[in-house]
Order: C-alpha cells, then sequence, then structure tokens
C-alpha cells in the first residue's frame, strides 16, 4: 500500500467518525416529547417512532434480542442494537410502571419490555436519551407550580438570583422541572430590563 493510498483510507475513516459525532449531537437533540406517553410514573418513547428515526438516520441499521434470563422468578431482557457504525447493547428487566420487577412474566409482559429495551437501546444513540434520564432513580414529587410560583415573587434583579438558585435546587434534578424554571427566570428577568 503506498503512502497515498493510506493517507487516503485514514482521512476516509476521519470523515467517517465526524459525521458519526455529528449524528450523534444532531440526534440527541431531537424533541421525542411528542413521542412519549406517561404510563404511572414512567415515560415510554414509542419504539416504532424511535426505529422510524434511526432507520431515517441509517438505512442499514439492525437490532437483535438475546435471550432473556431468569433471576429467581423474575426476568431481563436484552437488546443490541447495530447503527451509525457501532454496536450498543441495553438490558431491563420485565418490569411494572412502578419500576418494581415483575414475578413470572406472561409473554405479553416480555414482548412490551423487548420493545421497551429496544427504545432504550436506540436512545444510546442519542434519539430521546434524555428522557430516560433518571430511569435509574427513585421517584421525586415535585410541586413545579409552588416552585414557579416562588420564582415569580422576586421584586428585583438581586432576589431573582436568589430565587432562581433555590428553585435550580428544589428541582433535585429533574431536567423537565429545571427547563421549566429557566424559561421562567428568562420571562421575569425580561421584565427587569424594561
Amino acid at each position: 500500500m503506498s503512502q497515498q493510498q493510506f493517507q487516503a483510507e485514514v482521512m476516509d475513516e476521519l470523515k467517517q467518525q465526524d459525521t458519526i459525532m455529528t449524528t450523534y449531537a444532531e440526534l440527541r437533540k431531537i424533541n421525542v416529547n411528542d413521542f412519549t406517553e406517561k404510563k404511572g410514573q414512567l415515560t415510554y418513547l414509542s419504539w416504532t417512532w424511535a426505529v422510524d428515526q434511526l432507520l431515517m438516520q441509517d438505512p442499514q441499521a439492525v437490532w437483535e434480542f438475546p435471550e432473556p434470563k431468569v433471576y429467581n422468578d423474575t426476568m431481563m431482557v436484552f437488546c443490541n442494537v447495530t447503527a451509525l457504525g457501532k454496536t450498543m447493547r441495553m438490558q431491563l428487566p420485565v418490569m411494572d410502571n412502578r419500576n418494581n420487577a415483575i414475578t413470572n412474566p406472561d409473554a405479553r409482559k416480555i414482548s412490551d419490555a423487548t420493545m421497551r429495551c429496544l427504545a432504550k437501546c436506540i436512545a444510546c444513540f442519542g434519539i430521546g436519551l434524555y428522557i430516560f434520564a433518571g430511569d435509574d432513580l427513585p421517584q421525586i414529587d415535585l410541586d413545579v407550580e409552588a416552585i414557579l410560583a416562588d420564582l415569580g415573587k422576586a421584586k428585583d434583579k438581586a432576589a431573582l438570583t436568589v430565587a432562581y438558585k433555590k428553585a435550580m435546587n428544589d428541582c433535585k434534578g429533574t431536567k423537565s422541572a429545571e427547563e421549566l424554571v429557566i424559561a421562567r427566570a428568562k420571562e421575569i428577568a425580561s421584565l427587569f430590563e424594561v
């Protein structure tokens, strides 16, 4: 192989890597909120929509479901997705809408968990990844309206700064609540600039 051929191959590989990183950066910005559904305390991303978005980005994407594993009377399902030049792997217990593993799950529960695992694995490529943030954390009840109301009591920029810091702390890392606080703080700040 000549030095020119080697350099051309290296450049092609670097261009492909740049495309993959750009694609991830683009995919993670997609707003999936219109394609989610709340069941109990969990937010579900429609697996059909996730598959559609992935295939629009990489028509060669493929996935497989390794054999589930039984742990005592519960079950863990698995998914491998190959797209955008790499393979991502994910596992998920067959669980109810309270994040509790189901004992002796039936075929429907296993199928539902398998497709949720597919959506979660696709999220690793960036599509809807943000909705899974906190999935592994205990659910926290937030009174977002009260947090926003307290923020609205600020009478000047200094008070707004203090109220904003408190509001963000009160959100306890819940992204959706933080986004609402940020938007409301911007609205209030614009009133002080007039």
